[in-house]
């Protein structure tokens, strides 16, 4: 049986598995890489700042440590996204720093033009390869306030597919598995159908914002029309100025 995995004479399951391996990296360094250009399109910062914001956004996402970040800013740094600057040699460190930090922590990191240009490349992706990983979707979250509006529901959309199906999927395999399991093992299948039920319920609230706001914002006319009881109590007070207020989200 032939296989796109290798060439002849190499062990084709072997050659599968590192395929397989890599790909798994790969979308870890497609990660990392929309994190960092995701902070750093907000400002410049050092490599310790950016470790701890990283830790913040992808929260219990991912693990960042220095061995994984550097190398993700050395590659970045090579293709041209990035930008380092040193400005002060003598610069003191955050007094919560790492003792072994050293003077890569005084290196400041500034996204590039080419940088911001492929940042938000990977803003207008909406395909699977975005809301298929759990890990990649919560980020692209974080960073949703970059992405279009038609955009940012396609992704939810996508993602709500994606979890369905695994519902779907866990749904199966219990009723196939249920009179053949123990109550714990029976127990940890529920566990995980309901840890997939509420993510499907709180991908609907999502969607249903989304498709409010998107309506809202079209729709809505520059001059409410005054309603009756407007009318009816300008006519009893009498002119007392325009009586509107400020909104809270103007400009």
């Amino acid at each position: 049986m032939s296989s796109r995995c290798g060439p002849e004479g190499r062990n084709v399951t072997d050659r599968c598995i590192v395929s397989i391996h890599r790909s798994a990296r790969e979308r870890e360094a497609d990660v990392l890489e929309f994190a960092i250009l995701g902070l750093l399109h907000r400002s410049p910062m050092h490599g310790y700042e950016l470790r701890k914001q990283l830790a913040e956004v992808l929260g219990g996402l991912r693990s960042i440590s220095y061995g994984s970040l550097y190398p993700a800013l050395r590659r970045m740094h090579a293709a041209g996204l990035i930008s380092t600057d040193e400005p002060d040699r003598r610069a003191l460190l955050p007094a919560d720093a790492p003792a072994l930090t050293g003077r890569r922590g005084k290196v400041i990191y500034t996204i590039t033009a080419e940088g911001k240009e492929r940042f938000h490349e990977l803003v207008e992706q909406t395909g699977p390869e975005v809301y298929d990983d759990g890990g990649l979707f919560g980020v692209r979250l974080a960073f949703f306030r970059h992405t279009a509006s038609d955009a940012r529901l396609r992704i939810l959309e996508g993602r709500r597919r994606t979890v369905e199906q695994q519902r779907e999927g866990l749904r199966a395999s219990l009723a196939r598995t249920r009179e053949r399991l123990d109550r714990y093992t029976l127990e940890l299948q529920r566990h995980g159908l309901e840890s997939v039920d509420r993510e499907v319920r709180w991908l609907n609230e999502l969607i249903d914002t989304e498709r409010r706001e998107a309506s809202g914002s079209a729709t809505a006319p520059e001059s409410p029309a005054q309603s009756s009881a407007d009318r009816t109590r300008s006519a009893s007070t009498g002119p007392q100025g325009s009586g509107e207020k400020e909104s809270p989200w103007g400009q």
